[in-house]
């Protein structure tokens, strides 16, 4: 097994790297396959949320291998997100995800995106009458809640701009363990980064390798020139560089596929090696973000008007 982890500032230590269980066709079966396999292949940390409607799946296949003792529940580390439309309630939402996962408690429980729905507001795209205006202090202290109640071991973040940490800690009484936020060579978050070292925030990133094969991701990162010839070079693949790349800025990663040899294949980069030069010349690479946003933002309901104002302008 992998020892490569990192110590968070809630005291506890979370693998850096783990397996994203988003599929929008998501097919339970295939979930739970992969899970085992990615369980043999030494993956710890598992990444699901209420809206990719993978969690029961991911539930099952990690009670199945406790069971077996394939692994300990102590040796796994298991994220879950707060949607939007739990902002009102975080204890019943995590409660929800606990009953349908048939676990007792996740290891890390992230505010899923800056947005409060209508507790109805199920849907991965928010209809225009399903906002409601952002109210993050009663919502963290849910979260707190969660935590005091023993239903997860952390709390944090996610998709939450710099501005948005700074103000979440004039508040907080425990602050974000974790900002769980895209992050590849192509969007390198640099200003984020700082302000959540400054608090002692893991940044953690999604779409390390641009979400490709996601339908709003992209190749883009992988099939960039520098990206191959550094790869080439070192006999290694581009997602392994891109992996790489974010496991030496400290952040852990998060990368999503269910095939056997790109499973594999992420988890080799472990094993690579960049040096200074190549770092710098990726550092050096035009920026695009590829997960947007924009089915959060509107005119009217929205308490984010503009792209800018969901992102306060790190866009």
């Amino acid at each position: 097994m992998r020892s490569n982890q990192v110590r968070l500032n809630c005291g506890i230590t979370m693998p850096s790297i783990g397996l994203g269980t988003y599929s929008s066709q998501n097919d339970r079966e295939t979930t739970e396959l992969a899970i085992h396999m990615a369980l043999k292949m030494g993956y710890r940390l598992f990444d699901t949320a209420k809206i990719y409607g993978s969690e029961p799946a991911v539930g099952k296949a990690l009670t199945e291998a406790i069971h077996d003792r394939t692994v300990d529940r102590g040796d796994i580390f298991v994220t879950s997100k707060l949607w939007g439309s739990d902002h009102h309630d975080p204890v019943s939402g995590l409660k929800q995800t606990l009953r349908k996962m048939g676990m007792e408690y996740v290891d890390m429980y992230l505010v899923h995106w800056p947005v409060k729905l209508k507790p109805w507001a199920c849907d991965a795209i928010p209809k225009e009458e399903d906002f409601e205006p952002l109210d993050l202090e009663s919502t963290w202290a849910g979260m707190e809640k969660c935590l005091d109640m023993g239903l997860c071991r952390c709390i944090g973040v996610s998709n939450f701009s710099s501005k948005k940490i700074q103000r979440l800690l004039d508040f907080a009484s425990v602050p974000p363990a974790v900002n769980q936020v895209e992050m590849h060579p192509m969007w390198r978050q640099s200003k984020l980064r700082d302000t959540c070292a400054d608090h002692k925030i893991h940044v953690s990133a999604y779409s390390p390798l641009g979400g490709p094969g996601n339908a709003w991701g992209s190749t883009a990162v992988v099939d960039h020139p520098l990206i191959q010839s550094i790869a080439l070079k070192h006999r290694a693949t581009p997602a392994q560089v891109a992996l790489k790349w974010g496991l030496s800025k400290g952040s852990s990663v998060i990368a999503k596929s269910f095939n056997h040899d790109r499973m594999k294949e992420n988890m080799g980069c472990f094993d690579l090696k960049l040096n200074d030069q190549e770092l710098l010349a990726i550092d050096k690479l035009e920026e695009r973000k590829i997960m947007r946003g924009e089915f959060l933002v509107n005119e009217t309901t929205s308490p984010y008007r503009t792209i800018h104002d969901l992102w306060d302008d790190e866009i």
